[in-house]
């Protein structure tokens, strides 16, 4: 759970804390004939000024605070290492800090079996498992914000099998508590969820990869349907919809002039989900599904810009019975990134053709900021 902080303080707290990182973040040095790296301390900064709340947004009107955090990894010995995690956001005008990773994970188990115990970020879809501050928008694709809060971290259990194959290929399992997907539930068995996935791609050529991605996810929370009369309160990570099943596809192809994706490279990703089995007043007709398609082009090694289009349709459940929804979302960006550690980004997101959305906002304007200090992890493909 997040831990309202006051601001003023909170705030000082953490841009003192990120401050220091880029002094305090030790190197990697050499420990035996392995040369494995020691203990790492990095962090990340992410503020944005914004004109209006998009619907399922992740940020507020004005001045706030994204997902910022400070990391320290590093290996427990020979066999494991660890990572922990605090993240801090503004929500509802308030900063809520919480504990967003804490897992063991070995390192040497045999046959490309990789155990990981702790909280930490769910590997359902293709941008869960890595920070939204990494990504090439401001905000995370519609279906992710709608079904999983933007960012599920959770508590639980995964094993993940990489195939000795010239192609790549992973298979995972997870076992996870799954409160963030339904806090309040009117029936739940333990453990609350589970998921399957298979991830698999490779290269085409010397200039263009892709990437496959399948995903399951098996919810055992039940959520109360909503009463449109009684007040609701959505908490800053949590899912605005749920059901038994989840599918989600995702297909991510990549091309770069003679391969250096430094200086220049396009990205074409697409992700559609389905989620089956809404609650126990389902008829077997509802459901909830989603879509994207984003475009992005590094024009130069500083600049970028991206173009992505969003889709959701729901049956959103009220009490027993369930009223349709519908929202489309387009956004527009251009990232300036003058350093490694940088990235100045610009962002025109539109939202139309809603239906049972109050809250949908024609026209919003965002500029985003993030600041790197310290090690960080490798980007995800």
């Amino acid at each position: 759970m997040a831990t309202r902080l006051r601001p003023t303080h909170a705030s000082a707290a953490l841009l003192v804390t990120c401050a220091a990182l880029a002094g305090l973040a030790p190197r990697a040095h050499a420990q035996g004939p392995l040369h494995q790296p020691g203990w790492e301390l990095g962090g990340v900064f992410d503020v944005a000024a914004t004109s209006r709340e998009i619907a399922f947004g992740q940020r507020g009107q004005g001045l706030g605070l994204g997902h910022s955090d400070v990391s320290l990894r590093g290996p427990l010995g020979r066999a494991l290492s660890a990572q922990f995690t605090v993240a801090a956001h503004t929500h509802e005008g308030q900063l809520e800090a919480e504990l967003e990773e804490a897992w063991v994970e070995t390192r040497t188990l045999p046959a490309g079996l990789q155990l990981r115990l702790g909280r930490f970020a769910s590997q359902v879809g293709r941008l869960n498992e890595q920070h939204p501050h990494a990504d090439d928008f401001s905000e995370r694709p519609l279906l992710h914000r709608a079904f999983f809060g933007g960012h599920w971290f959770d508590d639980g259990l995964r094993l993940n099998w990489t195939a000795p194959t010239p192609v790549y290929l992973r298979l995972g399992a997870e076992v996870l508590r799954g409160h963030q997907l339904v806090h309040e539930a009117v029936s739940a068995r333990s453990p609350g969820a589970v998921t399957l996935n298979a991830r698999t791609g490779g290269d085409l050529g010397a200039g263009s990869s892709w990437q496959l991605g399948l995903s399951w996810l098996h919810n055992r929370r039940e959520a109360e349907p909503e009463d449109p009369a009684a007040p609701h309160e959505h908490e800053a990570h949590g899912a605005h919809f749920s059901a038994k099943r989840t599918t989600l596809v995702d297909l991510t192809w990549k091309w770069a002039p003679q391969g250096n994706n430094r200086q220049r490279q396009l990205a074409v990703s697409t992700e559609i989900a389905r989620m089956d089995g809404i609650n126990r007043y389902d008829t077997g007709t509802q459901r909830h599904t989603g879509g994207t398609l984003a475009v992005v082009w590094r024009h130069t090694q500083s600049w970028e810009f991206g173009l992505r289009t969003d889709w959701l349709l729901a049956d959103h459940p009220h009490l027993t019975d369930f009223e349709p929804l519908r929202l489309r979302e387009q956004a527009l960006m251009v990232a300036w990134k003058p350093t490694h550690a940088q990235a100045l980004r610009l962002q025109f997101t539109t939202q139309r053709d809603a239906l049972d959305v109050d809250s949908a906002a024609r026209r919003s304007v965002q500029l985003q900021y993030v600041l790197s200090f310290g090690a960080h992890g490798a980007h995800a493909y």
